[in-house]
């Protein structure tokens, strides 16, 4: 049978000031065709395992695109239209398709960036069976139940399953095709905006409603995600949802669906985060700093992580350390192209003083920083490119743009041209820095860098510095949310909404 695949991923944050145009879905754009393929095969992505099981079953793709953005703002309605006219002019003529997606897009001309997309196919393929991929970041609607026969999400936070993922998704779709299964979809959405730094599987809540998630499908489920959402989305809901496909069995399916989400909304609390203040983290790095122990105390700026849509170039964290009198700091990266033109035309081992990040204004959130200035040495220049080890995206490369090492006072500041995160330990070995020799590594992520970061320090301290991806909620300017929702509204009450397609 002939199988139409692609992969379209953003996780949109409506309050981030970067644009997402039809260039940011890929080093320059996407990748369609052939093009696609070659670039998708033998890579640890969903769309990859969907060509594994695929060919191994005999059938022939048809691969779409492959379009893949890191998170940022509302995706240009220009650009949205044009992928999603693609994925539905290639799926013509044939017999199935299946859908690396992310599950949190917003477009200038779409709410519900997946719902509408798969609406279109569904309406113009009505008979064809539609297998999804999700994040764990991804939320659930109507449009998306009604118009999938299969939804399937990641089940770790940091993801390191993306591709096992697609692998059940195609499986799936493989056994619907040859008759041998016939998928019911039920979901739950909770008023429940859940905070990214408590959707981590490997402790809480989380961890213990996806462990009820596998123990349900050992027991014959197809599959049971459970979906964090992605509360950075002015929308109406961006909120936890959990969804259970059953083989021909809808009662089945709306139990599990329920029983899980009951669970959640029982432990409500432990899907929300208190911040404290920064300076307070910052004096509490301090005191452990000096404790016994090796490896550096982690800092993570979590209020400006690139991969949920962050500018990269907040520079509150640095500069109240340096208030503070920390000393023998790694930061990096700051993304300032500016910075990166004028180090580079200094040259190496020249001594300058430049104004370093807070340069782009965070205008929803009505925040314009003034940028200040750090004097130091040019101790490295490179092309920013180093090649993942894993255990995400292994084998991957990077591109980071031009890539300087400031080295201050108190910190070695990593200054680059575009904004990045820390996923594996090239990002600083590239450029001849040595993380666990230094007391003190900033880092402006909130979970895809532990895996390989935190085994090394000696502790992590959650440093929230006040940009657009900050845990405090009630900083951000909504007006699309759906009212009661839980922890704006504390007595918010739910006994359970059956959504079934």
């Amino acid at each position: 049978m002939n199988v139409m695949i692609a992969r379209l991923n953003h996780e949109t944050n409506t309050f981030s000031p970067i644009k997402t145009t039809i260039k940011s879905f890929g080093s320059d754009g996407p990748l369609y065709g052939e093009m696609a393929y070659n670039a998708s095969k033998n890579t640890r992505t969903g769309i990859a395992a969907f060509i594994d099981v695929l060919e191994a079953a005999g059938h022939h793709i048809v691969v779409a695109c492959s379009a893949t953005s890191n998170p940022s703002g509302t995706v240009c309605a220009q650009a949205y239209t044009h992928l999603c006219n693609t994925i539905v002019e290639a799926a013509g003529g044939c017999d199935a398709i299946a859908l690396d997606l992310h599950g949190a897009m917003v477009a200038e001309n779409s709410d519900d960036g997946e719902g509408d997309l798969l609406e279109r196919l569904r309406a113009s393929h009505p008979d064809v069976p539609i297998a999804v991929a999700f994040d764990l970041h991804g939320k659930m609607t109507d449009k998306i139940s009604n118009n999938s026969d299969i939804v399937v999400s990641f089940k770790t936070y940091p993801h390191i399953d993306m591709y096992e993922t697609g692998a059940q998704t195609a499986k799936l779709l493989v056994a619907m095709m040859l008759k041998h299964i016939q998928p019911t979809i039920a979901y739950r959405r909770l008023p429940l905006m859940s905070n990214t730094l408590c959707s981590r599987t490997d402790l809480g809540p989380m961890q213990e409603a996806v462990a009820m998630a596998r123990a349900a499908e050992a027991h014959g489920m197809l599959s049971v995600s459970i979906l964090a959402g992605f509360a950075l989305a002015d929308i109406a809901a961006p909120c936890m949802s959990v969804v259970a496909v059953a083989d021909n069995n809808q009662a089945a399916a709306d139990a599990v669906a329920q029983d899980i989400a009951n669970f959640i909304w029982a432990n409500r609390d432990g899907f929300t985060h208190n911040n404290e203040p920064l300076a307070t983290s910052i004096a509490k790095a301090k005191i452990i700093a000096m404790r016994p122990g090796t490896g550096p105390v982690l800092l993570l700026d979590h209020g400006d992580n690139c991969m949920s849509g962050g500018t990269c170039d907040d520079m509150n964290v640095l500069h109240e350390a340096i208030n503070q009198g920390l000393e023998d700091i790694v930061m990096g990266p700051i993304c300032d192209p500016q910075a990166v033109q004028h180090m580079v035309e200094a040259g190496l081992n020249a001594t300058v003083s430049l104004e370093i990040g807070d340069k782009v204004p965070l205008t929803q959130l009505g925040i314009v920083n003034t940028p200040r200035t750090l004097t130091g040495v040019v101790r490295h220049i490179t092309d920013g490119q180093y090649v993942m080890t894993g255990p995400t995206y292994t084998g991957q490369r990077i591109y980071m743009g031009r890539t300087v090492c400031l080295d201050t006072a108190q910190a070695k500041v990593m200054v680059t041209e575009t904004p990045q995160e820390h996923w594996d330990l090239g990002i600083f070995t590239h450029i001849n820095i040595d993380v666990t020799q230094h007391r003190y590594l900033i880092l402006k992520s909130r979970m895809y860098c532990r895996p390989v970061f935190a085994p090394l320090a000696k502790a992590i301290v959650e440093c929230d510095g006040g940009g657009v991806t900050g845990a405090d909620y009630t900083r951000f300017p909504y007006t699309k949310l759906t009212r009661p929702v839980y922890p704006f509204d504390t007595d918010t009450t739910w006994t359970g909404h059956p959504h079934s397609g």
